[in-house]
């Protein structure tokens, strides 16, 4: 097996990619290939000892830059470390690709590069939310902004997978994210979903409260992307606060360091079960190949993560089951929920 990775993507360049490749080889089986200026690559492998025969670099000469326009950026920057990547990937060289890069660009990258998988109208972001239970699943994440009922259906049914193939949840709770339990509750979109959710094969518990996200009450939670996102960007903005305002408390007085240091082990588990970069990356679900998102700012132990949970992904046949599972889905054209191209 084969891992493509960014090596340009990403806030820190190849410094954290490098060695977050070098790190993966001991939680992956296979291969990684990067892909990027062969140059400062091999810098910065050349700081480390690891098994040469797992690691090779595909020279590129190009960057899709944080800035660029994402369709212009994947039509024009032709040899750059993401598009070079995506074509690989469409042609079977390799089994996934994960980067840190510009996520207008991957995502555009993803349908125009490697495709659709035919019958999902649109792709989404896929990301494992930490939860008191352990870990949810939420999509989309930021992919669209705006949405039918057709879109969240197949949201639906391709995060139930991924829970379960990927995260080992077996019969995942599929809630839709909502400003009430009840049904009623809602825009017409949501309120629309809802009932059609009920007609489907998935385990659909209904709606779920945001002040119920984080509990771990369902598995699955299916949003829009601008409500998904939200939710994701409000969930790391309290993280961190609670992180920092914890440390702060603690430093505050010597019997709140004597508190903090008996509680050293607890509160490391804490900040763990927060951590962003213990899961490393969101697949972008629909395209006919696994491409996964890693965070802008990730850092080595992200990207380390981002790629054993590739390998998980090609290992577990998630593509192939979102491609089987497709002649399943339910029609949900309706009055608001014109018929996309498939």
């Amino acid at each position: 097996m084969k891992i493509g990775f960014d090596g340009m993507g990403g806030d820190h360049g190849p410094s954290q990619t490098v060695k977050g490749a070098v790190d993966a080889l001991g939680l992956i089986k296979g291969e990684i290939v990067i892909y990027g200026n062969e140059a400062l690559i091999a810098s910065e492998l050349a700081k480390y000892s690891y098994d040469q025969s797992r690691i090779s670099i595909v020279p590129t000469t190009e960057v899709v830059e944080n800035d660029d326009k994402p369709v212009k950026a994947i039509k024009s920057k032709e040899d750059s470390s993401m598009v070079v990547g995506l074509k690989a990937l469409r042609k079977k060289e390799i089994d996934a690709f994960v980067s840190a890069g510009n996520t207008g660009a991957l995502l555009a990258g993803g349908l125009l590069k490697v495709g659709r998988i035919k019958g999902i109208s649109r792709p989404a972001l896929c990301t494992i939310y930490p939860t008191m239970e352990g870990a949810s699943v939420l999509v989309d994440a930021g992919a669209n902004a705006e949405c039918k009922p057709r879109n969240l259906i197949e949201f639906a049914y391709m995060g139930s997978l991924y829970a379960e193939k990927v995260i080992g949840i077996q019969n995942p709770k599929v809630a839709l994210a909502n400003i009430g339990a009840e049904e009623t509750k809602g825009t017409p979109l949501y309120i629309e979903t809802h009932q059609m959710l009920k007609e489907t094969d998935l385990n659909f518990v209904g709606n779920v409260e945001g002040r119920d996200i984080p509990s771990g009450k369902v598995d699955v939670i299916v949003a829009d992307g601008f409500t998904g996102n939200i939710i994701l960007k409000l969930t790391e903005g309290v993280a961190m606060q609670i992180v920092t305002g914890l440390k702060r408390q603690i430093m505050k007085n010597t019997l709140g360091k004597i508190g903090g240091l008996l509680l050293k082990r607890n509160l490391s588990d804490f900040k763990k079960m927060l951590d962003y970069t213990e899961y490393g990356g969101a697949p972008l679900l629909g395209v006919n190949g696994l491409v996964v998102k890693a965070h802008g700012s990730s850092n080595a132990k992200a990207f380390m993560n981002a790629l054993k949970y590739a390998e998980i992904g090609v290992k577990s046949g998630l593509v192939d089951a979102i491609r089987d599972k497709v002649a399943t889905f339910p029609k949900v054209e309706t009055a608001t929920d014109g018929e996309e191209e498939a």
